[in-house]
């Protein structure tokens, strides 16, 4: 009896192998994909599936197979494969981005409040042709940033068109920013925040560096770096999207429009109120020499005060020093 229990186990043990030599099933090759999604393939409805091939080769994907994306796909043994497809998840290899697109204002309208217009990966990469951000033919290449963004933005890229920025990324200045400069590329937050308000002053002192440190010598500035956001920062007065130059009569800074824009918060302003200047450089003799000079004076006079009664009473303090001696000794 044992033996036949014995035998029986055996059998069902070899059974449960592969055949000898057997491999599991290879993956579809990228041939076999293109071979269904070429340039002229259309789903029943005339919606193209098709890839180029040569495009995806080029892309900084080319040397990877479809499947290391469309990884459901990988043990597909059959074809035609489902219509739906398992979403693909590029955090698999792009970890350190998809925890900051997590934290994002597009991630919370995507996938928390089911907006699908809310972009995602490929809506500003791309899917089949992606290429590095330093590729000038890249989706988010600097100087076409914009252009993507804009595809949903499209009020606030005309706007962005005319501004000062744009006219500079149009000439060919790399340095001059784009949306990612300001709102970064991934963890984009809510502009309409007091935080992002008080933030943004630090983003434009990235590149105005004297401007920002002028703007915090004055109220404005020192009152906003305690944290407070009910007096002006940049945007306030310059504008977000649409910067312009103050030579222009449509800048809200402006000889025009200066009155108006100071207005917004100082009700009553006029032109006498707009003769302040709200980015004092006591180290610009040209920008205000009375500025100037009373920088000057007070160099003078502090370091001249503290060193004259520093010295009273350094010799205050020796005489009182000599008179006590002549006492003791007297005693």
């Amino acid at each position: 009896m044992r033996i036949r229990i014995g035998a029986l186990a055996a059998i069902l043990w070899v059974a449960a192998l592969p055949a000898a030599g057997q491999s599991p099933p290879k993956p579809p090759a990228n041939d076999d994909c293109l071979a269904c999604h070429d340039a002229t393939a259309t789903r029943p409805t005339g919606q193209s599936m098709a890839v180029d091939a040569t495009r995806f080769e080029a892309s900084t994907h080319g040397p990877m197979a479809c499947v290391d994306c469309h990884a459901d796909l990988a043990k597909l043994t059959e074809f035609p494969h489902a219509d739906k497809l398992a979403k693909v998840e590029c955090g698999s290899c792009h970890d350190d981005v998809r925890s900051k697109y997590r934290d994002s204002i597009h991630a919370y309208g995507k996938e928390i409040v089911g907006l699908s217009m809310a972009p995602a990966c490929a809506d500003c990469h791309g899917k089949h042709d992606i290429k590095p951000r330093t590729d000038l033919t890249s989706r988010v290449y600097h100087t076409r940033i914009a252009e993507t963004c804009g595809s949903c933005h499209t009020g606030i890229k005309e706007h962005f068109d005319t501004s000062v920025h744009a006219v500079a990324l149009k000439k060919g200045d790399t340095k001059a920013p784009s949306c990612t400069d300001c709102h970064t590329a991934h963890a984009i937050q809510r502009a309409d925040t007091d935080k992002w308000r008080l933030d943004v002053t630090a983003e434009c002192g990235s590149c105005h560096t004297k401007v920002v440190e002028s703007f915090r010598r004055t109220f404005h500035g020192k009152v906003t770096e305690l944290g407070f956001s009910r007096v002006a920062a940049c945007a306030d007065c310059h504008g977000a999207h649409n910067i312009l130059p103050a030579s222009n009569p449509a800048s809200t800074i402006s000889q025009a429009r200066l009155v108006s824009t100071c207005g917004k918060c100082h009700q009553g302003a006029n032109q006498q109120f707009v003769k302040y200047d709200p980015h004092p450089n006591p180290q610009d003799y040209s920008r205000s020499a009375v500025l100037w000079w009373a920088n000057r004076f007070y160099w003078v006079l502090i370091p001249g005060c503290f060193g004259f009664f520093g010295l009273h009473s350094a010799l205050w303090f020796l005489r009182a020093a000599r008179e006590r001696r002549k006492k003791g000794g007297a005693a």
